[in-house]
């Protein structure tokens, strides 16, 4: 980069190019959506057979050609746009210096020296001779300048050298932003087949952080999300930004927007979509490079005259080494899996098109998804799965939202439905050791609330949604918390399988008077053995759970599921009460007359 080079560079030309590679993504995630929303889904709706699944999986290979493309052109628009913005400020300098060095009368080289003439000289003053002053960046250097020009009767030696300086600084500081952003967009390759491999979206992640780490000064300047905003706040933050802007923070932090309650669906599935592709691609990379279990897992040895059945020593040498890693990595895949396959199950069984709303692999994981818009529905639902829910098991959680959403729908009378299955907390992992505790719940209380409170901020329809919060087992006591800590943004509430919600009265839930109802199947036993953890307490006594009369609860006829898993079976009564709330119909439900609390415990 030299004094030439960075005159005539132009960074309009650079940020209309990312603008360009910016309708690249944005064409390329169109023919995505339209590959898996519509062409997908109707081919499925409509049409059976083996030539069916053999097209429906060459577009689904097809999409994630289109979504690959999506990713990396948003990359390469932000890298541009960020090298723009860096150098930009050095070419301001740059051209500031040699319009400085013209009003002066200096001359200025290709090299970046500056020609300076001898000065005017007053009466009687010696003669002064012209020179040429050379930038320097070292401050030893400049000060021994500073000293040279005390002595030199020449004034213009201290200007020019001053404009001199400024040059050699614009020019190292458009060098760093030139070899800087080089070096970040020749990274930026796709492979020469049509196949998007788990090593490709590990390589886009690596991608993603490369630019990250290239674009700090870039995204600095752009403007940043609210510190602790509330919904409302990260809705309106989002507004606010332009199309560049919006590229930018999806593709260099697709983690922070798709995990921002109150920005559009759209967007967090956008961004999330990103985040799962790379999670998935990451952790396959992973598996596939570690050692795999040995064939002998198990021996026999007699102990004590008993054959006893143990691991093998090469067994637990393995083990040690990569055991856990290899089960997190194993059991998160098997619930990507699951998140994959509802993502290619649009269309099937009457399903709408699926919004990711939040993702993250880590730990037990965090799973949003949404079947149909929630910021278009005029009826939406949130589902709490309860103990042993995580990542691995997400797959039972999603289909119970399906089922949801397919009663709610069939008595909608076409009004738009969404349900969306919200596993944003760790729920307890045991049910003996972990569920009688109460801080699962109140840990994740908080998330569950400004999640609520973000599908109002990020509705777009003509009138407010009539919003259901659905808990089962564990999940009824996170939403009982979540209305006993805060407001709980909904209008009905439906309890399934409840251990307690920690308050002894429905009138504590925050939902309108007579809007709080229960489900307790035949042979379940969790209500009764949960109470002692999570009942409530009041002038009736203590362990008040929603099975309860006292508790006030509308109870839901449950028909012949049985247990503390069948509360979304097809074609139950269960599931059809469920299906009414939801699409707003709570005169229809079918009820029946509740225990009171020393009879229920009988």
């Amino acid at each position: 980069m030299d004094i030439e080079a960075l005159k005539a560079l132009k960074p309009h030309e650079f940020e209309e190019a990312a603008l360009g590679y910016r309708s690249s993504s944005a064409m390329a995630s169109q023919a995505k959506d339209a590959l898996e929303q519509r062409i997908i889904a109707q081919m499925q709706k409509a049409l059976r057979g083996e030539a069916v699944d053999a097209a429906t999986a060459q577009l689904r290979e097809l999409a994630a050609d289109f979504h690959y493309i999506q990713v990396e052109c948003g990359l390469i628009s932000t890298s541009l746009n960020a090298f723009a913005s860096d150098v930009r400020p050095a070419k301001a300098r740059l051209e500031q210096a040699i319009a400085d060095a013209g009003a002066h009368g200096f001359a200025v080289g290709a090299d970046g020296s500056v020609s300076y003439p001898a000065s005017a000289q007053n009466q009687g003053a010696p003669p002064t001779s012209p020179g040429s002053a050379h930038g320097t960046l070292s401050e030893q250097a400049r000060a021994l300048q500073r000293q040279a020009g005390n002595f030199d009767p020449n004034p213009n030696y201290a200007i020019a050298q001053d404009i001199a300086n400024r040059i050699a600084e614009a020019l190292k500081e458009a060098t760093e932003a030139d070899q800087k952003w080089a070096s970040a967009l020749r990274r930026l390759k796709a492979d020469d087949d049509l196949t998007v491999s788990a090593g490709d979206w590990a390589d886009v992640q690596r991608d993603g952080a490369g630019v990250r780490e290239a674009g700090r000064h870039y995204e600095d300047s752009l403007p940043q999300p609210p510190k602790d905003g509330s919904p409302k706040d990260n809705a309106s933050w989002w507004k606010g930004l332009d199309a560049d802007q919006q590229q930018a923070w999806t593709s260099l932090h697709p983690d922070v927007v798709g995990a921002l309650d109150g920005v559009p669906a759209t967007a967090r599935d956008e961004a999330n979509r990103i985040v799962f592709d790379e999670s998935r691609g990451q952790y396959q990379t992973e598996l596939d490079a570690m050692p795999k279990p040995p064939v002998n897992e198990w021996t026999w040895i007699n102990a004590g005259g008993y054959a006893s059945k143990v691991y093998t020593d090469e067994y637990m040498d393995w083990y040690r080494v990569h055991g856990e890693r290899y089960e997190h990595l194993t059991a998160s895949l098997h619930g990507m899996e699951s998140i994959q396959t509802r993502f290619n199950s649009s269309g099937t069984r009457g399903l709408p098109e699926a919004y990711l709303m939040g993702f993250n692999a880590e730990g037990y994981g965090r799973a949003i998804i949404a079947n149909g818009n929630p910021d278009t529905a005029v009826h939406q639902a949130v589902y709490v799965p309860g103990t042993t829910a995580n990542l691995s098991s997400i797959g039972g959680d999603i289909e119970r939202a399906g089922n949801i959403w397919r009663a709610a729908d069939a008595k909608s009378a076409g009004q738009s439905v969404s349900t969306i299955t919200w596993l944003g907390y760790d729920a307890p992992k045991d049910i003996v050791k972990d569920s009688p505790f109460s801080h699962y719940a109140d840990d994740g209380a908080p998330a569950f609330n400004r999640f609520m409170d973000g599908l109002d901020a990020s509705h777009t329809g003509d009138t407010d949604p009539h919003r259901t919060a659905i808990g089962h087992s564990y999940g009824t006591t996170l939403i009982g918390s979540a209305a006993r800590q805060g407001t709980l943004n909904a209008d009905d509430v439906i309890l399934a399988g409840s251990p307690g919600v920690q308050v002894p009265t429905a009138d504590q839930m925050d939902v309108p008077e007579g809007h709080v109802w229960n489900l307790e199947a035949e042979g379940d036993p969790v209500p009764d053995i949960g109470r002692f953890g999570h009942g409530g307490t009041d002038w009736d006594g203590p362990w008040i759970i929603p099975s309860d009369k006292e508790f006030g609860a509308n109870q839901l006829a449950t028909g012949d599921v049985h247990g503390h898993s069948e509360y979304w079976k097809e074609n139950s009564t269960s599931l059809l009460n469920q299906g009414l709330l939801v699409a707003g119909h709570g005169d229809n439900v079918t009820l029946k007359e509740p225990p009171r609390r020393w009879e229920h415990m009988r």
